[in-house]
This record gives C-alpha cells, structure tokens and sequence, in this order.
C-alpha cells in the first residue's frame, strides 16, 4: 500500500499534520517507537484518573485560532495553574507574587516588596553577571534566590547555579499583585478526559501503527509514503554522525496512594537541593477529581544519555552551533521534513507545537 504520507511519531505534532493532510484527502501512515499515541501529553487512567504519564500537561496560549482549533477535539475545564513551593518548612505561592513576598517579609504593599528586593540587589552589586547564581541575584535579591531558585535550578541541571550559565535565567517573573495565575495567557484548562483522546480523535481516519522503531525498520518504511514527516530527533536520524546533541530527561515515581487527598494542589515544587526530586503531580487536582484514591508521581532530573528518553533540550551555543549543522543535512533531503520538539530541537508548549504544525500544513498544502 503506498501512502501520501509517512509521519514518524504519534506525538501532537505528527497527529495535526495527519489530521489536516487526512482533511485533504491524503492517505497517512502514524507510526511510534513506543505503544502508545500521545507522545509526551500521552494521558492513562488509573483509579479513575486521568495521570499525565510523561509529566504535568496544562494547556495555555494567547492565540485564539489555536484555541478555537483544539477546542474541536475536547471541552477544557477551567483548571488555573497555581503551584506551591516548599522551601523546608515553608510554603510559598509560584509565580513570585504578592503573597510570596507577604510570606517571606510579613509585608503588605507592592511598595514594601519592591523596595525590599531593591535595597537586596543594590547590597550585592552585581554589574555584569558571570554565571546563573549572579543573574538571579541581580533579578530578584538574595531571599528569592536562595529560597525559591537555587535548590530548585541545581536539580533541574544538575550542577551548581555558579557553573551554569547566565543566559538560562534571562528574566524572573516578579508580580506585584496577589495573582497566583502561573501563565499570563487568556486561554487555559485541561481537556475534560485526558490529552490522549484528544489525539486519537485529531488521528481518526489515519493507520496508525505503535511499537515501531523507523529506524531500525528504515528500509521497509521510508518506500511506503512519498513524504516523511519525522518527529523524532535530528541527530538520531543521521546516526549521531556529527556528534550528540544535550537534553536534560526526567524520571517519574508514580505511585497510587490510599488517601483521596495527598497535597492538596496539582503541582508542589520542592526547591531544596537536599530533597531529590523537583516536583510532586497529584493527578486528580487537574480535573477537582473527588474520587477515593489519588495517584502522586515524583519527578527526578537527571543526566541525559543517547538512550534515554529526551525532554528538555539544552539550547546553549555549543548545541545550537550543533543543531545547525543538522539543519544543513536536513535541508538537502529531497522527501524528508523534520519538526516537532525533538526534530526542531527546541522546547515547545502544546500551544505552539500546534502552530508549528498549522504552519507546516500552510507550506505543504
């Protein structure tokens, strides 16, 4: 059977295309590596709850096409981002706003915290910053950063904030209001259901075949389509040849608790270098699940190795020099077009995978 399109990766990315070209008339062939559609937003239910497997997932964007477009696949809840930090024995509202001041300064006014922050980066002087710990220190004085930042950003990278560099924190969002909305955005919630049927619906009408590694079974794959839409990662494409490129990867506890409530928050952030993992999800505050049971998962950053399962790329100048000359290879493949996260080698929120693959469809179609 021959296809008009072979799209390697049942992720969100892949499955717009699928979708839009399935629109069109085109016959599509899905394939994944791993058993499941969905990708990384891939959701399952355990205790009747719909658990983000591969870490929290919340919708949130500023462009109303791109709302409007996957509003046809689900209805969203109004679920609001609000996480909690905890710094010992001390909880703090995320992002840095005027109750996490009134709790760290037992202050009141917008006036209050912003001058304590000010006399706190004025005492430290900080003209030029070398490194991530004098950036933020520079943004938002010394309380903040050792509180809420330090901890947290050695675990996430896995090194000390003095050997990691500047650029990585280019901005602290301080808020001077009592607004403990984590995103700025006008639109976002959950999809009521999980992410993962939000994918099968936008891969109605396309084959769709799991557990299988298109680069092990190249030769019997690549002849079926007369396009290939690759998701995957670049550098594994062209076997690595001009060197690997860096990601930081996550590992999950996930674990079922006999106790319908454990945290009382969907995402609490732990920001003591000491306690090993970054986060804690409970699953079922993402849709005011009432259910009996509750499902926790525990994330750990770790170290990325060709093998692991790649999340967050690192985007410094040594690998964007890299990237670039992936880019190079892939521009001269005459059937072959590269996108989604791991293909562009580049973080995106779900809202901006989506554009990325309408602007796809735009240049194909």
């Amino acid at each position: 059977m021959k296809y008009d399109f072979l799209i390697v990766g049942a992720g969100l990315f892949g499955a717009v295309i699928a979708h839009e070209a399935i629109k069109r008339g085109k016959k599509c062939l899905v394939i994944d590596r791993r058993d499941h559609i969905g990708g990384n937003i891939y959701t399952e239910e355990v205790e009747g709850i719909q658990v983000h497997k591969y870490g929290a997932h919340i919708f949130h964007t500023s462009d109303k096409e791109v709302w409007d477009y996957v509003n046809q696949f689900a209805e969203f809840n109004h679920y609001v981002n609000s996480p909690v930090a905890v710094y010992k024995d001390e909880l703090y509202n995320l992002p840095f706003n005027m109750n996490t001041f009134s709790k760290m300064w037992n202050i009141r006014t917008p006036k209050e915290a912003k001058d304590i922050i000010a006399a706190q980066i004025a005492e430290l002087g900080i003209k030029e910053p070398a490194n991530l710990e004098e950036q933020a220190l520079s943004l938002a004085g010394r309380d903040v950063y050792e509180k809420l930042v330090k901890g947290y950003t050695e675990k996430q990278w896995g090194r000390d904030c003095k050997e990691l560099p500047a650029f990585i924190i280019r901005r602290l969002p301080l808020r001077f209001t009592y607004d403990n909305n984590y995103f700025n955005d006008r639109y976002q919630g959950i999809p009521i259901g999980g992410y993962t049927a939000v994918v099968e619906k936008l891969l109605e009408g396309a084959e769709v075949r799991t557990g299988v590694d298109f680069l092990k079974e190249r030769e019997q794959y690549e002849v079926l389509a007369d396009q290939i839409i690759y998701t995957g990662m670049i550098d594994e494409y062209y076997g690595y040849r001009l060197g690997a490129l860096e990601y930081r990867s996550v590992r999950f506890e996930t674990e079922v608790l006999d106790c319908d409530n454990y945290q009382g928050n969907a995402v609490v952030n732990y920001t003591e270098r000491e306690v090993p993992y970054t986060r804690i999800i409970e699953h079922k505050h993402f849709e005011f699940g009432k259910q009996e049971k509750t499902v926790i998962s525990r994330e750990y950053s770790s170290e990325w190795k060709v093998g692991d399962e790649p999340y967050y790329p690192v985007n410094d100048e040594k690998n964007s020099e890299l990237y670039a000359k992936y880019q190079e290879l892939a521009a001269r493949e005459e059937k072959v077009i590269f996108g989604g996260r791991l293909g562009a080698y580049k973080y995106y929120d779900m809202d901006k995978v989506i554009r990325a693959a309408l602007d796809l469809v735009f240049k194909i179609f």
